[in-house]
């Protein structure tokens, strides 16, 4: 029982330009993922890049026994496949000038085939930069806390603000991010959670202890939204952005049909060992403190089930609790078991904080990433059971609340004006001196756990306790040579060999600076680096 299990994040971030709020979202998104590599290119840090590996992709695996056939699934569902973007990347509203560049007012464009683009790629703290369709996407490394999870979450944030100030100054213009999940005009994209789980765990297990949870975690880690429904038609505010885009309790999709417990079966590591459970019931976090909950809160339920101690209560209407609860920002609304009673978010999140604290209670478990989640846990509870706005300072939903509804009485507005919305919006948007979140954040209205300094490190430095540590490190000494990585392999190119080496990494734990560390210390030459790497394989 602990708060300690590999853990990674991934962010779809919302894109606009502008000067061209009809452009191509995926044409922006490329341009996002290309200006980092750009950035990477021409930096002297030890940032370095190498592009995706998708043999060992299997996005269509179900943990219920079946795998579904490619011509049924949904087009977003075929993520085993590099996108790809129509024509040039650069220049979708230039007039032409001499045929490489174009100029539109005070901007020059820039030419570029999307051929010579790139969409994907892998970094070197050992994280990955990707175009998800119609979105920048960031997936974290692995790490093993909860306060790990949060940096290098936070890390992605800051990539994807350098990404963004580097393509208007390679020429793209203006390009405005979000870290958010929806557009209020029917389209969510998400944010989601990866969790190493032991494969003897029964699904069913997984299903019947996590969902009452989900269901009701959003009252710490929800973003907050101002509109309720699909098309945000309701000019209320609620506590998830995400929460009205979910219609199924149990599936495979991730964009239609969402459902609360995710059946994708891709461990990205030793498949008779492990399973990855993909959670995509999550909202994009900026504060620290709901990211920390978040991921700490959902490791501490899943030992419970792993441990046969899980608490035993189901939604009598699991999809209709989701959203009666985020509907409710007093936190007052009660939700039906099948067993009758009506419980609500707080009281739910007690019975997992109970089960918890007795557990590790009883059998010693006291670390202290375990015991801080505990103790936060609790006191979060606490404070929204007696205000929830005591916990403005702490939890993104709450902060949000409290920041608009203070404006709206300020100035006599509903929450249907217009400059509510834009305040809904601005929150998410990732410039540090524009955006809503951070400004408050400057002025010491939210809590941090992490410096800037310590963000900026996780862009460039990989987690040292899990095989992170080996991508990125190798890809900071010997990027030259790599010309695909993924989760669980490296694929080499060196000069003078007859085929490529690949070696793979089924292991998440392994490769870890206590495991490797000496053989970059060692400044190896490259034949004897795959050599040494082989033989540990």
């Amino acid at each position: 029982m602990s708060a300690r299990r590999l853990v990674g994040l991934e962010t779809e971030y919302g894109i606009i330009r502008p000067s061209m709020p009809r452009a191509n979202a995926t044409v922006l998104s490329a341009q996002i993922v290309d200006s980092y590599a750009q950035l990477v290119a021409e930096s002297d840090s030890q940032v370095r890049g190498a592009r995706w590996d998708y043999a060992d992709e299997s996005p269509l695996n179900d943990a219920r026994g079946f795998t579904v056939d490619r011509d049924q699934a949904h087009p977003t569902q075929l993520t085993d496949v590099e996108p790809e973007v129509e024509g040039t990347v650069w220049t979708s509203e230039s007039v032409a000038l001499d045929g490489n560049d174009a100029r539109v007012g005070s901007t020059l464009y820039q030419e570029k085939d999307s051929t010579d683009v790139v969409m994907n790629m892998v970094l070197g703290n050992g994280a990955r930069l990707y175009v998800d369709h119609a979105h920048p996407e960031y997936s974290s490394p692995e790490s093993t806390t909860p306060r790990a999870a949060v940096l290098w979450d936070q890390a992605g944030d800051e990539v994807m603000r350098r990404a963004m100030l580097n393509a208007a100054r390679l020429g793209s213009g203006e390009l405005l991010m979000y870290k958010n999940n929806t557009d209020n005009k029917s389209v969510s994209y998400g944010s989601h959670e990866n969790y190493l789980v032991p494969r003897d765990v029964e699904f069913s297990s997984l299903v019947y202890g996590l969902t009452p949870f989900f269901v009701t975690r959003q009252i710490f880690c929800g973003a907050g939204r101002v509109g309720k429904g699909m098309l945000g038609q309701r000019k209320e505010f609620q506590i998830s952005q995400r929460a009205d885009f979910f219609e199924a309790e149990v599936g495979l999709e991730t964009t239609v049909n969402r459902p609360i417990i995710n059946t994708r079966d891709e461990p990205h590591s030793n498949w008779d060992k492990y399973r990855r459970l993909h959670v995509i019931i999550g909202d994009a976090n900026l504060g620290q403190i709901s990211t920390l909950l978040r991921v700490g809160t959902t490791n501490l339920v899943l030992s419970l089930i792993e441990a046969g101690a899980a608490p035993s209560m189901e939604l009598a209407d699991p999809v209709a609790a989701l959203q009666q609860i985020s509907h409710d920002p007093s936190l007052k609304s009660a939700v039906r078991l099948r067993d009758g009673r009506k419980l609500t978010a707080i009281e739910i999140q007690r019975e997992y904080l109970n089960a918890a604290a007795d557990y590790c209670q009883k059998y010693g478990h006291q670390d202290a990433d375990t015991n801080e989640i505990i103790t936060r846990w609790a006191q979060i509870l606490d404070l929204l059971e007696r205000d929830p706005l005591l916990a403005a300072d702490q939890i993104d939903w709450i902060a949000k609340y409290k920041l608009i509804t203070s404006f709206a009485q300020r100035h006599g507005l509903g929450m249907d004006d217009p400059r509510i919305g834009l305040m809904d919006l601005q929150w998410a948007d990732l410039r540090q001196d524009k955006g809503l979140y951070y400004r408050l954040a400057a002025r010491g209205a939210i809590q941090s756990i992490f410096s800037q300094e310590e963000i900026n490190r996780a862009v460039t430095e990989p987690p040292e306790d899990t095989r992170a540590y080996l991508r990125g490190m190798t890809l900071q000494r010997y990027a030259p040579f790599v010309v695909a990585a993924n989760w669980d392999a490296l694929s080499f190119s060196v000069p003078g060999a007859r085929r490529v080496s690949r070696i793979f990494l089924p292991e998440p734990l392994a490769g870890t600076r206590s495991d490797v560390g000496e053989l970059f210390d060692a400044q190896l030459e490259i034949n004897e680096f795959i050599e040494q790497l082989a033989q540990r394989a």
